[in-house]
């Protein structure tokens, strides 16, 4: 079914109120799903909202939290999310930091003991829209074997980084995975197999089954061996510059929270005169989409470039949602 976004978003709030939020709080965190559903990622939007509203009841979200402000090292500004929903604690910690990077250039907000923040481009975008370059990253609970592993010991750590540009915003979000288990269970749902090998089966070869990878529970890592350091490097510096939990920690909790997250910007204003950092961004941009396509219906887009264009098309014709998925959330 094709549902509009402010249908979408209305229903996420109404929800939410009922569940105990404040309707500033319902508000916000309806309004991020909202629009990660609007953007195309229902593996992030509306297909983990009935998934959240669990958390909430299982006592795992706490809806009536925000983050508390628990010290300063520098530039770092330390705060506990108090088990709040992960959502709105992100988007105030980015909040933070913009804040701070007007006033300083750079600034950087460490997050402890916070929930799931959903799709963490929400936050690459909030920082993009208001003129800042950001680098955001969290840890998981262990989802994926280190490379040359078969139990998982690490997570698919998201990282995302994203640079303002009245052209069109570049906002990269990655997990260190192949695919997010969001996607390989969106996947899944649509009876599809993933576009490329994403994992192992439970007799270690690789495959594009979505089933095979979430019974064997051993995603592919992105880059490889790179992946896994790179996902090794995030849990550290999450944990140690926020002082939180690392994703051994996590593992040991009977759900995945006590998350720890980072979110650093920098003014890009401050940077350059505005008009010679379009230039150079504009510059760059164009260099990258020169190559010649592999398909010549499949032109090089930029990381974020295809999301805007999701964005005003589904806003138009409105959101295509699994009716499964939809009729579970109203009878929440």
């Amino acid at each position: 079914m094709k549902i509009s976004f402010e249908e979408v978003k209305a229903t996420f709030d109404a929800k939410l109120q009922q569940e105990g939020f404040s309707p500033s709080l319902a508000g916000l965190n309806a309004e991020i799903f909202a629009k990660s559903t609007l953007d195309g990622y229902h593996s992030h939007g509306v297909n983990r909202f009935a998934e959240f509203v669990r958390n909430i009841r299982k006592g795992v979200i706490k809806p009536v939290e925000k983050p508390v402000f628990s010290g300063r090292l520098g530039p770092i500004f330390r705060f506990d999310g108090g088990s709040g929903p992960g959502p709105s604690n992100a988007h105030f910690c980015m909040s933070y930091a913009i804040e701070e990077a007007r006033k300083e250039v750079l600034a950087c907000v460490a997050l402890q003991n916070t929930n799931h923040w959903m799709r963490g481009g929400s936050y690459g975008w909030q920082a993009a829209e208001a003129g800042c370059i950001s680098i955001c990253f969290t840890n998981t609970m262990p989802n994926m074997p280190p490379w040359g592993g078969t139990t998982v010991t690490t997570g698919n750590n998201p990282l995302i980084a994203s640079v303002p540009n009245p052209n069109g915003h570049i906002v990269l979000d990655m997990s260190l995975s192949q695919f997010s288990y969001g996607k390989m269970y969106e996947h899944r749902l649509e009876g599809k197999r993933l576009p490329f090998a994403g994992g192992f089966d439970q007799d270690g070869k690789l495959t594009d089954d979505p089933s095979e990878i979430i019974e064997s529970r051993r995603i592919l890592q992105t880059g490889y061996w790179k992946g896994s350091g790179l996902s090794l490097i995030l849990d550290l510096l999450a944990s140690l510059l926020s002082s939180g939990k690392s994703t051994s920690d996590i593992g040991k909790l009977e759900a995945e929270t006590g998350l720890s997250q980072v979110f650093i910007c920098i003014d890009a204003n401050q940077l350059s005169p505005r008009d010679e950092l379009i230039l150079k961004i504009n510059g760059i941009i164009e260099h990258f989409k020169s190559s010649i396509p592999q398909q010549e219906d499949r032109p090089i887009r930029y990381p974020g470039e295809a999301t805007a264009e999701r964005r005003e098309r589904q806003r138009t014709e409105g959101i295509l949602i699994d009716d499964q998925i939809w009729n579970q959330i109203i009878s929440l």
